[in-house]
């Protein structure tokens, strides 16, 4: 038994160092390829959180009542149950539960509530801060921006960045007066993307023009634009 091992290992060296001798002796071509574009955001994610106050008078707008009044907003402005939901609720001691149990005996507990909403705009996001409560709104921040066709995307550019490393072993082949043949070896593209940290900037400006009579219009700001980018190396084999 231990000669038919031994004979196994043997056999076994030889075959590997025929097939590294094969690799060596294989003419090869390995090129780099990459692919890039940039693209506006049109899923942009907020953080929104509502909490109970006290009006003037020192009457309590309860937590249902700002709930309610921000779900409307969301749903006058076009939006599905899908682009709301539910991050947190909270109380004095993070717990809702114990807040809403409570607050009866403790009139001035506060009880608070954090949405994530989608937006498909910086229009709809302005929108929607015109619509929120002042007084009840502790936060309204973009936690994330995307794309609804981001995969898609990515699968596009996986493709251009290996034809653009097919075009690249193409020419540096013809080069040397080469050719290539077929491919041997293609990872799997590598994504190299920017997602810029979003900042909510909605400027407006008034300014004088030459003949001090005529104002800038209100600029338009949006959100820097997302950079998609691959690269992709292939091996290729010389005829």
């Amino acid at each position: 038994m231990k000669k038919i091992f031994l004979m196994i290992l043997a056999c076994s060296g030889i075959l590997c160092a025929m097939a590294q001798d094969n690799i060596i002796k294989q003419r090869t071509i390995s090129v780099s390829g990459s692919a890039q574009m940039e693209i506006v955001p049109d899923e942009i994610y907020v953080q929104v959180d509502l909490r109970e106050y006290n009006k003037r008078n020192g009457d309590k707008v309860d937590l249902e009542s700002i709930r309610n009044n921000f779900l409307v907003a969301c749903k006058n402005l076009g939006l599905a149950e899908s682009d709301v939901s539910v991050q947190s609720y909270q109380g004095s001691d993070g717990s809702y539960w114990w807040t809403k149990k409570n607050k009866k005996q403790d009139p001035d507990l506060k009880a608070s509530i954090v949405y994530q909403v989608k937006l498909s705009s910086v229009e709809k996001m302005n929108e929607l801060a015109d619509k929120l409560d002042d007084e009840a709104t502790q936060n309204f921040s973009i936690t994330k921006v995307s794309h609804s066709k981001i995969e898609e995307l990515k699968k596009q550019l996986k493709i251009a960045a290996v034809k653009a490393a097919k075009d690249k072993a193409i020419y540096l082949s013809e080069a040397i007066g080469e050719k290539i043949g077929q491919a041997l070896a293609i990872n799997d593209p590598a994504e190299i993307s920017i997602y810029p940290q979003p900042i909510y900037a909605n400027t407006m400006v008034k300014a004088e023009a030459y003949n001090d009579s005529a104002a800038v219009p209100a600029l338009n700001v949006d959100f820097k634009k997302i950079k998609l980018q691959f690269e992709a190396n292939v091996i290729f084999s010389l005829q």
